[in-house]
């Protein structure tokens, strides 16, 4: 979605229709948006409220410019819609400047998502292979886990596994 020209094309009817037939076999759909397109994911959440979406890479806020308004502002409407939307913590390392981003300039944007969408809303995702260009994924899980350092286990194990389960209706393996 957010390399469409349009910051509306989500509220097309035919990607309306389409999102309906996903929704329809019960797949879950990530919402990969920017600043621009979250108005209209927000109107498209709301009008699937039968839709599992993830939003991806945490709408990529501007990082690198420790931006964090609109971006704050905007993904705080996502917190009504709790019950069918998650978000995934990663794409941040790419999105912070590349060569000295720290763990610490990630935390205040994880912390505003924890706040939206609590840790059961929450997952992890490591981005590789295009986090490369900013941190290997050893780094790139570290920074996350260094970020969640005050949850409790069973708030981590959620992110780092529990929540996709949920959001993918991935099997679990016994």
């Amino acid at each position: 979605v957010h390399n469409e020209a349009d910051p509306n094309w989500l509220l097309r009817e035919d990607v309306q229709r389409g999102l309906a037939a996903v929704a329809e076999v019960g797949l879950a759909y990530d919402l990969l948006l920017k600043e621009p397109q979250i108005p209209a994911a927000l109107q498209t959440v709301e009008r699937h409220p039968n839709l599992r979406f993830v939003v991806d890479h945490i709408a990529k806020p501007r990082i690198a410019q420790h931006a964090m308004e609109p971006w704050a502002r905007l993904m705080q409407g996502f917190k009504t819609h709790r019950d069918h939307v998650w978000c995934k913590l990663s794409g941040m390392v790419t999105e912070a400047d590349w060569r000295h981003w720290k763990s610490q300039d990630l935390r205040p944007y994880v912390d505003a998502v924890l706040s939206i969408f609590g840790p059961s809303r929450c997952l992890f995702g490591s981005d590789w292979p295009v986090c490369l260009v900013a941190a290997d994924y050893q780094s790139v899980k570290r920074a996350l886990s260094d970020c969640l350092s005050g949850l409790t286990e069973e708030e981590r194990s959620q992110i780092f596994g529990a929540s996709a389960i949920e959001a993918y209706r991935l099997p679990i393996q016994s």
